[in-house]
């Protein structure tokens, strides 16, 4: 170790620790790495944890109650800007951070804390970063398979053992501004509440159909349920589609919020739902967190690498050969791995899931 490095660990030794986080990009990455912040947490006393990500992420980081602090990045994402990130590096020297913890895979996302001088730099191994950091480390991906291990192991010693218990992303609701959400929405929790989420900002290969959406709404709707919709300004085509499957009294069973919320709005809102239907993306992510019942539609992608961390899931994919294939548009054309995965199985796990969730709460 540099004898920089050693001098300031001696200098700083009694003090507690104070970490900065380079944070993920993507919606469900940056909800996984919740993970992290609470094993470090559970790891140092006293510590201190600020993240530096996206200025959209901090609806999210609002919510983890180990965060302490959001600093915004000055760039945009798949942006090198060498110079900003110089900037910005130098402009964070005055906190004398003593570790940071760099999530993303890409050599600029290391640059900010190397520029900063903090004197521990973690991650795990990429582009070539190795010079930037002071603890890179290779990854075995037979080893940890899972996002969630990747991030929480980054909290350990290097060369320990996997970590066995992960304490899985829970985001926190102030009862105070979910009720004004609520009511600017002029949203109704008397009946049964099914969220969807038909979008995926990955692209559509992510993407079930909008007749099964509808079919699946149409069977909940006509057994009582009401159906809230999620998503974007980017979803709002997707959402008219599913109505459009609809006559007027189903319509009128719905909420349409797909572009009327903000993150922060959407992920109160979800809070209050009780059974989701999602494809894989962010707000599949953010329901699994809020610990509300997910059934999770996989179509190109694969639960393998990120399930939904909610204690009740329910994972819905097709068998065909050709998935998952990870591509942003179906190569082949056909979309059968979601057209194939028929309304029938998610009406089928939402009922059991909401059974499930009652026997739950009587106990």
């Amino acid at each position: 170790m540099p004898a920089q490095i050693l001098a300031m660990d001696s200098a700083q030794k009694d003090k507690p620790e104070k970490f900065l986080v380079i944070g993920p990009s993507w919606v469900g990455d940056m909800v996984m790495a919740q993970v992290l912040f609470r094993r470090l947490k559970a790891n140092f006393d006293d510590c201190s944890i600020s993240v530096l990500a996206p200025d959209w992420t901090r609806p999210l980081l609002e919510r983890m109650p180990e965060v302490e602090d959001s600093i915004a990045s000055t760039t945009q994402r798949g942006q090198l800007g060498l110079g900003a990130r110089r900037t910005l590096g130098l402009s964070l020297r005055e906190q004398e951070f003593t570790t940071a913890y760099v999530l993303p895979n890409s050599f600029k996302s290391a640059l900010i804390p190397f520029h900063a001088r903090i004197p521990r730099r973690i991650a795990w191994r990429g582009e070539f970063r190795g010079l930037l950091l002071t603890d890179s480390r290779v990854l075995k991906k037979d080893i940890y398979p899972l996002m969630v291990q990747r991030f929480a192991a980054l909290a350990e010693p290097a060369g320990s053992k996997p970590p066995t218990e992960i304490l899985d992303p829970r985001l926190s609701i102030d009862p105070e501004t979910l009720s004004s959400t609520r009511n600017k929405f002029q949203l109704s929790i008397e009946n049964r509440i099914l969220a969807i989420c038909p979008g995926a900002e990955f692209g559509t290969s992510k993407q079930w159909p909008a007749k099964h959406f509808a079919s699946s709404c149409k069977s909940l709707i006509a057994d009582g349920w009401r159906v809230w919709i999620f998503g974007s300004a980017n979803d709002e085509a997707m959402a008219a589609s599913i109505l459009q499957e609809m006559n007027d009294a189903e319509q009128q069973a719905c909420e349409n919020l797909c572009g009327k919320t903000s993150l922060a709005e959407a992920i109160d809102l979800l809070s209050l739902t009780d059974v989701v239907i999602s494809n894989d993306s962010g707000l599949m992510h953010i329901a699994a967190a809020l610990d509300i019942p997910v059934v999770a539609l996989y179509g190109s992608t694969s639960p393998d690498f990120t399930p939904p961390r909610a204690e009740k899931v329910k994972l819905l994919s097709t068998n065909i050969e050709c998935r998952p294939c990870f591509k942003r548009e179906c190569p082949l054309g056909h979309q059968k791995c979601l057209q194939d995965l028929e309304p029938e199985l998610a009406i089928s796990a939402v009922n059991e899931l909401r059974e499930e969730k009652q026997s739950r709460d009587l106990v």
